[in-house]
């Protein structure tokens, strides 16, 4: 097949997955195109996409795509369509809220697939990106979910799609299930991700200032970077915890998990995130909110996991860990948990299947649809499928 990805910034956990699955789409012998901004990139990002552009059958295009929506996005669209013409994909796969929307609408044959991953951010935009949703649900024939609670929240808050539905969770490659060793001045907790409220950085703090005042000093690393960075940077100061707080740019996730004895996950509102599954993949304690698909990932384990937006019960918990790691959260088990249903290799085959349940005959299809059709496909539906079958966890 010839795939060709959309997405808007090369960043975060929504990059990490197009990286992952167009790395596992080409592994498998697939044409593989990425269109992405061009403005803004971390270095680390840029420097991943670099890596992989020489295996880019389709290419990858970088164009302004700006965050809001605007009459900018119109120019997005006629090139994205003038991409579409060149590569003459078989798919056309938006991820996010406007990389799903160029994705369904650019100019392109009916004979094109467009699939949609909105991934959390999404979904957590405002009224006016759900009201956009609604608008644009018509326009997909397959759309791919991260998570059930992405999934639920969706056909809740945008309505049920004309298409195929499914839930496919998001993978880890085999070299994440080896150990982090920590660095000889690791802090006691380590928080990763983007700065900003949603991610619950300001309630951690406010954890940390709560152990303090009760006699427990608990250092801590945060690392990332975003929007909100030195609002809280002025909260630790006012806190009194700067001696016991730093901050770090954005760096690798394996480098991030050096940095503390037990990563800190305090967030308000996400999907199914990577570092979740990155820290357990790697055996580090970890304490987590209960929030989005966080529940999927730990399973029976989930009544572990503490409130949101609670800075006492998550001072407790941290407390409680630190004091005895293994045993608040069995990390061996949910490691083996993650490693046996949130593969790479298992989310590309079903990405694969699921663009292959909406694809010509091998009769109708073109000659490299038709030779994966006979090599072996899980699923060999010779129809378009109603929006009947089974959810994909």
């Amino acid at each position: 097949m010839k795939i060709l990805h959309v997405l808007r910034a090369p960043v975060g956990g929504l990059f990490r997955h197009v990286i992952d699955l167009a790395e596992g789409q080409i592994d498998c012998g697939h044409k593989v195109g990425i269109v992405a901004d061009s403005t803004k990139v971390q270095q680390i990002c840029e420097a991943k996409l670099t890596a992989l552009q020489p295996r880019l059958a389709l290419g990858l295009h970088r164009i302004p795509i700006s965050r809001r929506p605007g009459p900018s996005d119109l120019v997005a669209m006629m090139r994205v369509s003038r991409i579409v013409r060149a590569t003459r994909p078989d798919i056309v796969h938006g991820h996010g809220a406007k990389g799903g929307a160029l994705a369904r609408l650019a100019a392109a044959p009916s004979s094109v697939i467009r699939a949609y991953t909105p991934h959390g951010g999404s979904l957590h935009s405002g009224r006016i990106a759900i009201v956009l949703e609604r608008m644009l649900k018509a326009r997909g024939q397959l759309y791919l979910f991260e998570s059930a609670f992405s999934q639920n929240f969706y056909l809740d808050r945008v309505g049920k799609p004309s298409g195929l539905v499914r839930v496919i969770h998001n993978g880890l490659r085999d070299e994440e299930f080896e150990g982090v060793a920590l660095q000889a001045d690791a802090a006691d907790v380590v928080y990763l991700g983007e700065m900003r409220a949603l991610k619950g950085v300001d309630i951690l703090i406010e954890a940390l200032a709560k152990s303090c005042r009760n006699g427990q000093h608990i250092s801590a690393a945060l690392v990332g970077d975003g929007p909100d960075a030195e609002q809280f940077r002025g909260l630790v100061n006012h806190l009194g915890l700067s001696g016991l707080v730093t901050f770090h740019k954005s760096m690798t996730t394996r480098k991030a998990l050096a940095l503390g004895r037990i990563v800190v996950v305090p967030s308000r509102a996400e999907s199914l995130p990577y570092v979740v599954l990155e820290a357990l993949a790697a055996g580090k304690p970890i304490v987590a909110t209960n929030v989005g698909g966080i529940p999927e990932i730990f399973g029976s384990h989930s009544d572990s996991l503490v409130p949101p937006e609670n800075a006492d019960a998550l001072a407790a918990a941290i407390q409680r860990v630190s004091a005895a790691p293994d045993i608040h959260v069995d990390t061996a088990t949910l490691r083996n948990r993650v490693k046996e249903r949130f593969s790479v290799k298992r989310m590309t085959d079903l990405v694969l299947d699921s663009y292959l349940q909406l694809c010509p005959s091998p009769d109708e299809a073109s000659p490299d649809i038709s030779l994966h059709w006979r090599s072996g496909s899980a699923l060999r539906r010779k129809t378009r499928p109603q929006n009947t079958s089974p959810t994909y966890t």
